[in-house]
């Protein structure tokens, strides 16, 4: 899983039938500062965020697909979760 911000939404006219009907989001990936943290991706939206959200996205197909409930769906990044906060304890040396 990804830590992630939803920078955006996605409106498109026409849809591949895997995606009809499905909240498609853009989202960014960061570190546990919220610092960007590679290239933007697409996800189907299951845990109905919004832009400014920190999100868990599952970025590996079959699982996205169990999720979706279609082990034939072309999709791949689904939005699992809304993080409400993010604690990062330094191990001890």
């Amino acid at each position: 899983m990804i830590l992630c911000k939803v920078i955006g939404n996605v409106v498109s006219t026409q849809k591949h039938t895997h995606y009809e009907g499905e909240k498609i989001l853009i989202v960014q990936p960061i570190d546990a500062q919220g610092k960007a943290a590679g290239k933007s991706l697409l996800a189907i939206d299951r845990a109905q965020a919004g832009v400014g959200d920190r999100v868990l996205v599952n970025d590996e197909g079959n699982s996205a697909r169990l999720i979706i409930g279609n082990s034939q769906a072309a999709i791949r990044t689904v939005i699992v979760g809304i993080v409400d906060a993010v604690d990062v304890y330094a191990a001890e040396r």
